[in-house]
């Protein structure tokens, strides 16, 4: 019975890890097809949205097995209590990178995307998203506040992408309407942080015992 459990327990990470992996995919492609105004990879971001969504079902129910069969104990009970929380986290990842695909079926960018900070912005949250993942699959506490300190540099791309959109309305009122959408972008970026950051402290209850902020 413990091998069987320790397979369970070695299925639950790698599928956290495949289903953080479809969320980098999504927001990736999302952003790629931003600035490349490319709407095929707009409309790809759904079939990843759609795989994260039953990531999180199959999780779901391997945790729910793991805790009515195997009834673990201790640090055990905490990571798959942890999973648990986490995966409604990166669900919700998914759904904002969707989101940002969505807004660049119907608006192009290419003229002045590359004016903002959107690029950089997107890297930093996919950075706190790996590392957020990795630091559960790992239970690395020091990674895990690492994804913390990161949010910092996402909300002050944040403020900086802000700025900019500002400037090119005020040289150019004809990208105003524009302009908001790329704001709202941004938005689901920072939210994204948010919710890597959201995993990370899930992750410390799984190694310390104690729920607490990061950020």
């Amino acid at each position: 019975m413990r091998e069987y459990y320790e397979s369970q327990l070695a299925k639950l990470n790698t599928e956290m890890i495949q289903m953080g992996a479809r969320c980098e995919d999504a927001i990736s492609g999302a952003i790629q097809a931003l600035l490349e105004n490319n709407r095929a990879l707009a409309e790809k971001v759904d079939g990843f949205e759609l795989e994260i969504d039953q990531y999180e079902r199959d999780i779901e129910r391997l945790c729910m097995r793991l805790l009515l069969l195997q009834q673990p104990v201790a640090t055990d009970l905490r990571v798959v209590s942890s999973a648990l929380k986490m995966i409604s986290d990166l669900e919700r990842i998914g759904d904002q990178a969707a989101d940002i695909a969505d807004i660049t079926k119907h608006v192009s960018f290419r003229e002045y995307a590359g004016k903002v900070h959107i690029k950089e912005m997107a890297k930093a949250a996919i950075g706190m998203v790996t590392d957020s993942v990795d630091s559960y699959v790992k239970m690395d506490a020091e990674l895990a506040k690492k994804v913390a300190q990161a949010d910092d540099q996402v909300d002050d791309l944040f403020v900086k992408v802000r700025q900019e959109l500002v400037e090119l309305v005020r040289t150019n009122q004809d990208m105003a309407e524009n302009a908001l959408d790329l704001m709202m972008i941004a938005k689901y970026l920072e939210r994204i942080g948010d919710h890597a950051v959201n995993v990370a402290e899930w992750v410390m209850y799984a190694i310390t015992g104690k729920h607490e902020k990061l950020a």
